[in-house]
Protein backbone atom coordinates (compact mmCIF):
# COMPACT_ATOMS: atom_id res chain seq x y z
CA UNK A 1 0.00 0.00 0.00
CA UNK A 2 0.57 0.53 -0.69
CA UNK A 3 1.52 1.20 -1.52
CA UNK A 4 1.80 0.92 -1.94
CA UNK A 5 2.49 4.21 -1.70
CA UNK A 6 2.26 5.61 -4.93
CA UNK A 7 2.70 4.46 -8.54
CA UNK A 8 4.23 3.48 -6.40
CA UNK A 9 4.03 0.64 -3.76
CA UNK A 10 0.69 -0.50 -2.96
CA UNK A 11 0.32 2.71 -0.76
CA UNK A 12 1.68 1.26 2.33
CA UNK A 13 -0.41 1.52 5.13
CA UNK A 14 -2.45 3.80 3.57
CA UNK A 15 -3.02 6.29 5.84
CA UNK A 16 -0.85 5.63 8.57
CA UNK A 17 2.01 6.71 6.22
CA UNK A 18 0.51 9.30 4.62
CA UNK A 19 -0.37 11.54 8.35
CA UNK A 20 2.63 14.41 7.53
CA UNK A 21 1.26 16.39 4.66
CA UNK A 22 2.39 18.87 2.83
CA UNK A 23 3.93 20.89 6.05
CA UNK A 24 5.90 17.26 7.06
CA UNK A 25 7.18 16.72 3.57
CA UNK A 26 8.74 21.00 3.40
CA UNK A 27 9.90 20.04 7.16
CA UNK A 28 11.58 16.90 6.43
CA UNK A 29 12.78 17.95 2.59
CA UNK A 30 14.40 21.08 4.46
CA UNK A 31 16.36 18.69 7.32
CA UNK A 32 17.62 16.64 4.31
CA UNK A 33 18.90 19.61 2.41
CA UNK A 34 21.18 20.55 4.93
CA UNK A 35 22.86 16.72 5.31
CA UNK A 36 25.27 15.80 3.21
CA UNK A 37 25.11 11.69 3.84
CA UNK A 38 27.15 10.81 1.35
CA UNK A 39 30.03 12.73 2.29
CA UNK A 40 33.20 11.46 4.23
CA UNK A 41 33.28 7.70 5.61
CA UNK A 42 30.91 7.82 8.80
CA UNK A 43 33.82 7.18 11.20
CA UNK A 44 34.77 9.22 13.90
CA UNK A 45 37.64 10.13 16.32
CA UNK A 46 36.42 7.55 18.75
CA UNK A 47 35.86 4.72 15.76
CA UNK A 48 32.42 5.34 16.06
CA UNK A 49 30.09 4.68 12.52
CA UNK A 50 27.07 6.77 11.72
CA UNK A 51 24.68 5.72 9.37
CA UNK A 52 22.05 8.02 7.82
CA UNK A 53 18.58 6.60 7.61
CA UNK A 54 15.86 7.97 5.85
CA UNK A 55 12.89 5.78 7.43
CA UNK A 56 9.89 7.29 5.22
CA UNK A 57 7.39 6.83 8.59
CA UNK A 58 5.24 9.20 10.34
CA UNK A 59 3.02 8.94 13.83
CA UNK A 60 3.07 5.65 15.11
CA UNK A 61 5.47 3.66 12.65
CA UNK A 62 7.60 6.29 13.11
CA UNK A 63 7.82 5.94 17.31
CA UNK A 64 8.28 2.11 16.30
CA UNK A 65 11.43 3.01 14.38
CA UNK A 66 12.96 5.16 16.40
CA UNK A 67 12.29 2.64 19.52
CA UNK A 68 14.26 -0.24 17.41
CA UNK A 69 17.00 2.12 16.23
CA UNK A 70 17.53 2.80 20.47
CA UNK A 71 17.61 -0.73 21.10
CA UNK A 72 20.31 -1.59 18.42
CA UNK A 73 22.75 1.30 19.18
CA UNK A 74 22.74 -0.09 23.04
CA UNK A 75 23.68 -3.46 21.50
CA UNK A 76 25.86 -1.77 18.48
CA UNK A 77 27.69 1.33 20.64
CA UNK A 78 30.37 1.55 17.56
CA UNK A 79 27.39 2.22 15.03
CA UNK A 80 25.03 5.35 15.37
CA UNK A 81 22.06 5.50 12.96
CA UNK A 82 20.97 9.01 12.28
CA UNK A 83 16.89 9.36 11.41
CA UNK A 84 17.41 13.50 10.39
CA UNK A 85 17.00 13.39 6.96
CA UNK A 86 14.80 12.38 4.19
CA UNK A 87 11.01 12.61 3.59
CA UNK A 88 8.04 10.18 4.17
CA UNK A 89 7.71 7.63 1.85
CA UNK A 90 4.96 9.04 -0.50
CA UNK A 91 7.87 11.13 -1.88
CA UNK A 92 11.23 8.87 -1.12
CA UNK A 93 11.54 8.00 -4.74
CA UNK A 94 12.05 11.87 -5.54
CA UNK A 95 14.32 12.62 -2.77
CA UNK A 96 16.50 9.55 -3.27
CA UNK A 97 16.68 10.54 -6.84
CA UNK A 98 17.59 13.73 -6.30
CA UNK A 99 20.08 12.68 -3.81
CA UNK A 100 22.24 10.25 -5.58
CA UNK A 101 21.89 12.97 -8.69
CA UNK A 102 23.51 15.24 -5.63
CA UNK A 103 26.13 12.68 -4.39
CA UNK A 104 24.82 13.31 -1.14
CA UNK A 105 22.40 10.25 -0.18
CA UNK A 106 21.71 8.11 2.91
CA UNK A 107 23.18 4.76 3.85
CA UNK A 108 19.45 3.40 3.65
CA UNK A 109 16.01 4.26 2.79
CA UNK A 110 12.34 3.12 2.77
CA UNK A 111 11.32 2.76 -0.75
CA UNK A 112 8.52 1.09 -2.39
CA UNK A 113 8.28 -2.13 -3.92
CA UNK A 114 7.58 -0.80 -7.14
CA UNK A 115 9.84 1.95 -7.02
CA UNK A 116 12.81 -0.31 -6.56
CA UNK A 117 13.67 -1.21 -10.33
CA UNK A 118 13.79 2.36 -10.61
CA UNK A 119 16.34 3.28 -7.39
CA UNK A 120 18.24 -0.14 -8.42
CA UNK A 121 19.74 0.95 -11.98
CA UNK A 122 21.81 3.37 -9.89
CA UNK A 123 25.91 2.02 -9.27
CA UNK A 124 25.60 3.41 -5.61
CA UNK A 125 22.76 0.27 -4.54
CA UNK A 126 24.54 -1.76 -2.60
CA UNK A 127 23.81 -5.27 -4.05
CA UNK A 128 22.90 -7.77 -1.39
CA UNK A 129 22.51 -11.21 -3.13
CA UNK A 130 25.75 -12.75 -1.09
CA UNK A 131 24.83 -11.29 2.16
CA UNK A 132 21.31 -12.36 2.30
CA UNK A 133 21.92 -15.93 0.88
CA UNK A 134 25.08 -16.36 3.60
CA UNK A 135 24.24 -14.22 6.30
CA UNK A 136 22.42 -14.38 9.47
CA UNK A 137 19.13 -13.04 7.54
CA UNK A 138 16.18 -15.36 7.49
CA UNK A 139 16.41 -15.28 3.60
CA UNK A 140 14.89 -19.21 3.27
CA UNK A 141 11.96 -18.31 5.39
CA UNK A 142 10.61 -15.27 3.96
CA UNK A 143 7.23 -15.26 2.02
CA UNK A 144 7.63 -15.76 -1.68
CA UNK A 145 6.25 -12.41 -2.09
CA UNK A 146 8.68 -10.73 0.36
CA UNK A 147 11.74 -12.76 -2.05
CA UNK A 148 10.22 -11.81 -5.18
CA UNK A 149 9.50 -8.01 -4.53
CA UNK A 150 13.28 -7.11 -3.64
CA UNK A 151 14.77 -9.10 -6.25
CA UNK A 152 15.66 -7.16 -9.59
CA UNK A 153 17.12 -9.07 -12.97
CA UNK A 154 17.89 -12.33 -10.61
CA UNK A 155 20.12 -10.10 -8.07
CA UNK A 156 19.06 -8.91 -4.48
CA UNK A 157 19.04 -5.42 -4.65
CA UNK A 158 17.57 -4.55 -0.80
CA UNK A 159 15.83 -6.31 2.14
CA UNK A 160 12.23 -6.25 2.59
CA UNK A 161 10.59 -3.98 4.90
CA UNK A 162 6.55 -4.02 4.89
CA UNK A 163 4.61 -6.84 3.82
CA UNK A 164 0.76 -6.69 3.22
CA UNK A 165 -2.15 -8.46 1.04
CA UNK A 166 -5.77 -8.58 0.08
CA UNK A 167 -8.49 -10.03 1.32
CA UNK A 168 -12.17 -9.10 1.73
CA UNK A 169 -13.75 -7.64 4.66
CA UNK A 170 -17.67 -7.71 5.03
CA UNK A 171 -19.84 -5.58 7.49
CA UNK A 172 -21.53 -8.77 9.98
CA UNK A 173 -25.04 -5.53 10.15
CA UNK A 174 -25.17 -4.92 6.50
CA UNK A 175 -25.68 -8.68 5.64
CA UNK A 176 -27.69 -9.30 8.35
CA UNK A 177 -29.90 -6.64 7.45
CA UNK A 178 -29.99 -8.11 3.76
CA UNK A 179 -30.79 -11.04 4.29
CA UNK A 180 -27.41 -13.32 3.00
CA UNK A 181 -24.92 -15.21 3.99
CA UNK A 182 -21.29 -13.85 4.71
CA UNK A 183 -19.00 -15.63 2.06
CA UNK A 184 -16.56 -18.65 2.65
CA UNK A 185 -13.11 -19.23 1.64
CA UNK A 186 -13.37 -20.92 -1.93
CA UNK A 187 -15.90 -18.48 -3.69
CA UNK A 188 -15.89 -16.75 -6.93
CA UNK A 189 -15.82 -13.42 -8.62
CA UNK A 190 -19.22 -14.89 -10.12
CA UNK A 191 -20.64 -14.84 -6.77
CA UNK A 192 -18.97 -11.56 -5.40
CA UNK A 193 -21.19 -9.46 -8.01
CA UNK A 194 -23.96 -11.09 -7.08
CA UNK A 195 -23.44 -10.63 -3.32
CA UNK A 196 -22.88 -6.97 -4.43
CA UNK A 197 -25.88 -6.61 -6.27
CA UNK A 198 -28.14 -7.82 -3.54
CA UNK A 199 -26.21 -5.93 -0.64
CA UNK A 200 -26.88 -2.62 -2.46
CA UNK A 201 -29.75 -0.42 -1.54
CA UNK A 202 -30.27 2.66 -3.44
CA UNK A 203 -33.13 3.74 -1.22
CA UNK A 204 -31.26 3.17 1.68
CA UNK A 205 -27.65 5.11 0.20
CA UNK A 206 -26.25 1.48 0.31
CA UNK A 207 -23.60 -0.06 -1.54
CA UNK A 208 -22.70 -3.78 -2.21
CA UNK A 209 -18.85 -2.69 -2.45
CA UNK A 210 -15.95 -0.13 -3.61
CA UNK A 211 -13.21 0.40 -5.81
CA UNK A 212 -11.03 3.56 -6.12
CA UNK A 213 -11.48 5.17 -8.82
CA UNK A 214 -8.35 7.73 -9.15
CA UNK A 215 -6.55 5.32 -11.59
CA UNK A 216 -3.08 5.53 -9.22
CA UNK A 217 -2.01 1.80 -7.77
CA UNK A 218 -5.04 1.73 -5.44
CA UNK A 219 -6.91 1.14 -8.52
CA UNK A 220 -4.60 -1.07 -10.02
CA UNK A 221 -3.51 -3.40 -7.67
CA UNK A 222 -6.33 -4.96 -6.73
CA UNK A 223 -7.40 -6.04 -10.69
CA UNK A 224 -3.84 -8.43 -10.72
CA UNK A 225 -5.26 -10.89 -8.75
CA UNK A 226 -7.46 -11.45 -11.58
CA UNK A 227 -5.74 -11.26 -13.83
CA UNK A 228 -3.26 -13.61 -12.44
CA UNK A 229 -6.12 -16.31 -12.19
CA UNK A 230 -7.18 -16.04 -15.36
CA UNK A 231 -4.24 -17.01 -16.69
CA UNK A 232 -2.18 -13.59 -17.65
CA UNK A 233 0.66 -11.62 -15.96
CA UNK A 234 1.45 -8.10 -15.80
CA UNK A 235 4.61 -8.67 -18.63
CA UNK A 236 4.14 -11.04 -21.21
CA UNK A 237 7.09 -13.78 -21.33
CA UNK A 238 9.01 -11.98 -24.09
CA UNK A 239 9.09 -8.96 -22.21
CA UNK A 240 8.07 -7.00 -25.01
CA UNK A 241 4.46 -6.61 -24.34
CA UNK A 242 1.81 -6.72 -22.07
CA UNK A 243 0.80 -10.31 -20.70
CA UNK A 244 -2.85 -9.18 -20.11
CA UNK A 245 -4.35 -8.48 -23.49
CA UNK A 246 -6.95 -11.76 -22.69
CA UNK A 247 -6.88 -12.04 -18.78
CA UNK A 248 -7.32 -8.43 -18.35
CA UNK A 249 -10.89 -8.32 -20.28
CA UNK A 250 -11.97 -10.94 -18.60
CA UNK A 251 -10.74 -9.44 -14.94
CA UNK A 252 -12.69 -6.14 -16.34
CA UNK A 253 -15.51 -7.85 -17.07
CA UNK A 254 -15.57 -8.05 -13.18
CA UNK A 255 -15.47 -4.18 -12.60
CA UNK A 256 -18.01 -3.45 -15.70
CA UNK A 257 -20.79 -5.69 -13.87
CA UNK A 258 -20.49 -3.93 -10.74
CA UNK A 259 -20.49 -0.46 -12.52
CA UNK A 260 -23.18 -2.09 -14.57
CA UNK A 261 -25.23 -3.17 -11.26
CA UNK A 262 -24.53 -0.19 -9.46
CA UNK A 263 -23.03 -1.98 -6.72
CA UNK A 264 -19.62 -0.26 -6.64
CA UNK A 265 -18.92 2.93 -4.45
CA UNK A 266 -16.45 4.53 -7.22
CA UNK A 267 -13.96 6.70 -4.65
CA UNK A 268 -13.00 9.92 -6.44
CA UNK A 269 -9.99 10.67 -4.26
CA UNK A 270 -6.79 9.27 -3.69
CA UNK A 271 -6.06 7.42 -0.45
CA UNK A 272 -9.29 5.91 -0.61
CA UNK A 273 -10.15 7.35 3.20
CA UNK A 274 -13.64 8.30 1.40
CA UNK A 275 -14.31 4.74 0.68
CA UNK A 276 -13.60 3.40 4.02
CA UNK A 277 -15.62 6.15 5.62
CA UNK A 278 -18.83 4.78 4.09
CA UNK A 279 -17.73 1.21 5.07
CA UNK A 280 -17.24 2.03 8.50
CA UNK A 281 -20.40 4.04 8.38
CA UNK A 282 -22.36 1.24 7.68
CA UNK A 283 -23.43 2.32 4.30
CA UNK A 284 -21.24 -0.68 2.56
CA UNK A 285 -21.56 -4.50 2.65
CA UNK A 286 -17.63 -5.48 1.28
CA UNK A 287 -14.61 -3.80 1.06
CA UNK A 288 -11.46 -5.29 -0.72
CA UNK A 289 -8.72 -4.30 1.62
CA UNK A 290 -5.40 -4.96 3.26
CA UNK A 291 -4.70 -5.77 6.77
CA UNK A 292 -3.82 -1.96 7.68
CA UNK A 293 -7.51 -1.43 7.63
CA UNK A 294 -8.23 -3.52 10.61
CA UNK A 295 -7.40 -1.31 13.72
CA UNK A 296 -9.31 1.10 11.86
CA UNK A 297 -12.68 -1.33 12.05
CA UNK A 298 -12.03 -2.39 15.83
CA UNK A 299 -11.76 1.92 17.06
CA UNK A 300 -14.74 1.79 15.29
CA UNK A 301 -16.31 -1.61 17.22
CA UNK A 302 -17.38 -2.98 13.50
CA UNK A 303 -18.69 -6.03 13.58
CA UNK A 304 -16.75 -7.65 10.69
CA UNK A 305 -15.95 -11.05 8.97
CA UNK A 306 -12.51 -11.62 6.82
CA UNK A 307 -12.32 -13.73 4.03
CA UNK A 308 -9.84 -14.50 1.12
CA UNK A 309 -10.74 -12.99 -2.16
CA UNK A 310 -12.92 -14.56 -4.55
CA UNK A 311 -11.29 -16.18 -7.29
CA UNK A 312 -12.45 -17.77 -11.28
CA UNK A 313 -10.82 -20.87 -10.32
CA UNK A 314 -11.92 -21.26 -6.29
CA UNK A 315 -7.69 -21.53 -6.04
CA UNK A 316 -6.40 -19.11 -3.61
CA UNK A 317 -4.51 -15.87 -5.06
CA UNK A 318 -3.90 -12.09 -3.64
CA UNK A 319 -1.80 -9.39 -4.50
CA UNK A 320 1.17 -8.76 -1.88
CA UNK A 321 2.82 -5.01 -2.00
CA UNK A 322 5.71 -5.35 -0.08
CA UNK A 323 8.00 -2.04 0.58
CA UNK A 324 11.87 -2.46 1.05
CA UNK A 325 15.01 -1.01 2.44
CA UNK A 326 17.42 -0.16 0.26
CA UNK A 327 21.08 0.44 1.30
CA UNK A 328 23.59 2.80 -0.82
CA UNK A 329 27.19 2.69 -0.76
CA UNK A 330 28.99 5.15 0.71
CA UNK A 331 32.32 3.61 1.33
CA UNK A 332 33.34 0.31 2.90
CA UNK A 333 32.80 1.41 6.78
CA UNK A 334 28.86 2.86 6.17
CA UNK A 335 28.33 -0.25 3.88
CA UNK A 336 29.33 -2.47 6.61
CA UNK A 337 27.61 -1.01 9.44
CA UNK A 338 24.17 -0.32 7.53
CA UNK A 339 24.27 -4.00 6.36
CA UNK A 340 24.61 -4.87 10.22
CA UNK A 341 21.92 -2.97 10.60
CA UNK A 342 19.62 -4.06 8.69
CA UNK A 343 19.79 -7.06 8.77
CA UNK A 344 19.74 -7.14 12.62
CA UNK A 345 16.28 -5.08 11.93
CA UNK A 346 14.79 -7.85 9.79
CA UNK A 347 15.26 -10.88 12.66
CA UNK A 348 12.05 -12.49 13.90
CA UNK A 349 12.11 -10.45 17.16
CA UNK A 350 12.54 -6.92 15.50
CA UNK A 351 9.86 -8.29 12.97
CA UNK A 352 6.98 -9.32 14.89
CA UNK A 353 7.65 -6.44 17.19
CA UNK A 354 7.62 -3.81 13.84
CA UNK A 355 4.57 -5.88 12.44
CA UNK A 356 2.56 -5.75 15.77
CA UNK A 357 3.07 -1.80 16.86
CA UNK A 358 2.98 -0.63 13.61
CA UNK A 359 0.61 -3.17 11.54
CA UNK A 360 2.10 -5.08 9.18
CA UNK A 361 2.43 -8.76 7.99
CA UNK A 362 5.38 -10.89 9.44
CA UNK A 363 7.77 -11.05 6.47
CA UNK A 364 8.53 -14.78 7.75
CA UNK A 365 7.60 -17.94 8.86
CA UNK A 366 9.62 -17.63 12.10
CA UNK A 367 8.45 -13.99 12.73
CA UNK A 368 5.26 -15.59 12.42
CA UNK A 369 5.97 -18.24 14.94
CA UNK A 370 7.14 -15.25 17.26
CA UNK A 371 4.55 -15.28 20.56
CA UNK A 372 4.52 -11.59 20.14
CA UNK A 373 2.71 -11.90 16.71
CA UNK A 374 0.71 -15.09 17.75
CA UNK A 375 -0.61 -12.90 20.73
CA UNK A 376 -1.62 -10.08 18.60
CA UNK A 377 -2.85 -12.80 15.52
CA UNK A 378 -5.35 -14.98 18.38
CA UNK A 379 -6.89 -10.79 19.53
CA UNK A 380 -6.95 -9.53 16.55
CA UNK A 381 -9.90 -11.23 14.54
CA UNK A 382 -9.47 -11.94 10.60
CA UNK A 383 -5.88 -11.13 10.32
CA UNK A 384 -4.50 -15.15 10.47
CA UNK A 385 -6.41 -14.69 6.97
CA UNK A 386 -4.12 -12.03 6.01
CA UNK A 387 -1.37 -13.71 7.02
CA UNK A 388 -2.50 -17.24 5.37
CA UNK A 389 -3.21 -16.23 1.98
CA UNK A 390 0.65 -14.69 1.79
CA UNK A 391 0.92 -18.64 0.88
CA UNK A 392 -0.82 -17.63 -2.43
CA UNK A 393 0.64 -14.09 -2.58
CA UNK A 394 2.23 -13.05 -5.80
CA UNK A 395 3.85 -9.23 -6.38
CA UNK A 396 3.82 -7.44 -9.18
CA UNK A 397 7.33 -7.37 -11.45
CA UNK A 398 10.17 -5.30 -10.01
CA UNK A 399 10.45 -3.63 -13.87
CA UNK A 400 11.03 -0.33 -14.57
CA UNK A 401 8.38 0.28 -16.99
CA UNK A 402 6.04 -1.15 -14.23
CA UNK A 403 4.63 2.45 -13.30
CA UNK A 404 3.67 3.31 -16.85
CA UNK A 405 1.43 -0.14 -17.54
CA UNK A 406 -0.09 1.07 -14.09
CA UNK A 407 -0.89 4.18 -14.96
CA UNK A 408 -2.69 3.27 -18.38
CA UNK A 409 -3.98 0.44 -16.53
CA UNK A 410 -5.25 2.50 -13.89
CA UNK A 411 -7.27 4.86 -16.97
CA UNK A 412 -8.61 1.58 -18.59
CA UNK A 413 -10.41 0.90 -15.23
CA UNK A 414 -11.59 3.99 -14.66
CA UNK A 415 -12.94 4.31 -17.93
CA UNK A 416 -14.91 0.82 -17.07
CA UNK A 417 -15.79 1.48 -14.09
CA UNK A 418 -17.17 5.20 -15.25
CA UNK A 419 -19.37 3.33 -18.42
CA UNK A 420 -16.99 5.18 -20.34
CA UNK A 421 -15.28 2.13 -22.22
CA UNK A 422 -15.83 -1.37 -22.49
CA UNK A 423 -13.47 -4.28 -21.08
CA UNK A 424 -12.29 -5.13 -24.45
CA UNK A 425 -11.78 -1.92 -25.56
CA UNK A 426 -9.90 -0.53 -22.39
CA UNK A 427 -7.30 -3.23 -22.47
CA UNK A 428 -6.60 -2.17 -25.74
CA UNK A 429 -5.75 1.30 -25.05
CA UNK A 430 -3.62 0.15 -22.19
CA UNK A 431 -1.91 -2.32 -24.22
CA UNK A 432 -0.60 0.84 -26.64
CA UNK A 433 0.55 2.62 -23.70
CA UNK A 434 2.02 0.29 -21.35
CA UNK A 435 3.44 -2.16 -24.81
CA UNK A 436 5.41 1.36 -25.78
CA UNK A 437 6.81 1.85 -22.43
CA UNK A 438 8.05 -1.87 -22.55
CA UNK A 439 10.06 -1.60 -25.41
CA UNK A 440 12.52 1.10 -23.90
CA UNK A 441 15.37 -0.78 -22.87
CA UNK A 442 16.03 -1.52 -19.78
Amino acid sequence: MTAVAGAPGPLSRRGLLRAGGAGALAAAGGAAAGCAAGAGDGVGPDGRVTIQLWHGQTEIAAKVIKGLVADFERGHPDIRVDMGGGVISDAMLQKVTAALAAGSYPDMAYVFGSDLASVARSPKVVDLTAHVRRGPTPWRNYWAAARDAVTVNGRVRAVPALLDCLAVICNKKVFAEAGLDLPEAGWTWREFTDTARRLTDADEGRFGTSWPGTGDEDTVWRLWPLVWDAGGDVIADDGRSIGFATAGVRALEVVRDLARDRSVYVDPKPGSEQMYQVFLSGRMGMVITGPWQLPDLRQADLDYHVVPLPTFSRRPVTVSGPDTWVLFDNGEARARAARTFVTWLVQPAQDSRWDVRAGSLPLSRRSQERPAWREHAAGTPGLAVFTEALTAARVRPVHPAYPRVSRALGQAVVSVLLGRADPADAVRSCAEESNAALLIPR
